[in-house]
């Protein structure tokens, strides 16, 4: 792939996108230097990953579990370190490639670190773009950063749009699976139970993102990371369904011409292509067998059972915070679904109201984004309470 040996960063190693990235790494071993990994509070995982792939760093969130880090580390040469400083200390250090993949706003500073380093970072945290979009796309241009993204979709998009200029696309579309509960009734919603919720048909995600999947909402998440990864205008974003999962996304040109990406359900695939950027890597990922899936199917989203999408898509159109307030109003309430105190329709509700309810100033910083972020989650989580 490369003449010389690259190093490489990630971010979240113990989640799904950190298995398959060193899944992608241990096939190629030779070729790959791991300079640091970080987990939230998994010491184990860790303390065995680092040590097989030599990381310099392991770095917890919680800095509870450092102990017990530091101990299975001992000897072996690896730094250990916990708490947020950390995190953002060892996003800084520097590397060839930064996987950020982190879920959810904690993961923000890191990232904001990488790219502050004019790093290139592969980008698997949706809600830093969601909540900081402007603030990060500036920093990314005022150092001269490469963000390239992770997600199948704006993966997709971003490889269906090489060698061409956005001035010409007339339509992106992100395709969406419509997660486990696509045919469910209101009613049926309205009794799911989390296992139902996380279980969905195509990829196999964490609990938080296989539930926005149920929801739609990591639909809308994603339209609101096109926005700021394409800038070809909101009008010209949308959002259809196809259950197969298949096509990852398309670009339509003004001259009629429509290019899609497609894979197997498997995020080796968006990672490989992040990875080896501007080249390709190999993979052993089972290949496409288009004749043993028969078809390909598309529908239009159903907002009325899955508000989530127009929810998503109002934020963005409103910008300044709604974007940070519909991140983290989301994030609490699925929080609370999955420990059983909301039900699954309730999700999306309690995001709507938070949105009426908080209203803070545009952020234009970092810190700002983080105190929007604190707001909303305070006013969501009030919502949760008992009247």
């Amino acid at each position: 792939m490369y003449e010389m040996t690259r190093s490489i960063s990630l971010l979240g190693a113990t989640g799904s996108i950190g298995d398959s990235t060193l899944d992608l790494i241990r096939s190629d071993r030779e070729a790959w230097s791991v300079v640091s990994l970080t987990a939230n509070s998994s010491a184990e995982k860790l303390a065995k990953l680092a040590t097989e792939f030599g990381a310099q760093i392991a770095v917890l969130a919680d800095e509870q579990y450092l102990p017990q880090l530091r101990q299975l580390l001992s000897g072996s040469g690896i730094k250990a370190a916990g708490g947020a400083q950390a995190l953002i200390e060892a996003a800084a250090r520097p590397a060839d490639i930064i996987v950020a993949a982190i879920v959810g706003c904690v993961g923000l500073a890191p990232t904001m670190a990488a790219i502050e380093q004019g790093s290139t970072v592969a980008l698997a945290n949706k809600e830093a773009l969601v909540s900081a979009g402007e603030v990060m796309t500036a920093k990314v241009a005022q150092h001269r950063a490469t963000l390239l993204p992770v997600d199948s979709e704006h993966n997709a998009i971003f490889q269906c749009l090489q060698g061409n200029d956005v001035a010409d696309v007339r339509w992106i579309t992100l395709t969406a699976s419509g997660g486990p509960l696509r045919t469910k009734t209101l009613a049926e919603l309205e009794a799911t139970t989390p296992a139902q919720a996380v279980a969905h048909p195509n990829w196999d995600m964490g609990a938080k993102i296989s539930v926005d999947s149920a929801t739609m909402m990591n639909k809308g998440l994603e339209f609101i990371e096109a926005h700021h990864l394409f800038p070809v205008g909101l009008d010209r974003l949308r959002i259809i369904v196809h259950p197969q999962s298949v096509i990852h996304s398309m670009v339509e040109y003004r001259d009629g011409s429509t290019l899609a990406q497609l894979g197997p359900s498997d995020m080796r695939v968006p990672i490989a292509s992040a990875l080896a950027y501007p080249v390709r890597m190999d993979t052993n990922c089972k290949p496409l067998d288009l004749a043993t899936i028969g078809e390909l199917s598309f529908f239009a989203p159903d907002e009325v059972r899955f508000p989530a999408t127009k929810l998503a898509r109002e934020a963005a159109y409103a910008g300044g915070a709604a974007p940070a307030v519909l991140n983290a109003a989301n994030e609490v309430a699925v929080a609370a679904f999955l420990a059983g105190q909301v039900k699954f329709t309730q999700i999306s509700a309690i995001t709507a109201r938070t949105l009426e309810k908080c209203a803070p100033q545009a952020p234009q910083s970092l810190d700002a984004v983080l105190a929007v972020d604190a707001e909303a989650r305070q006013c969501a989580q009030a919502m949760l309470e008992p009247a």
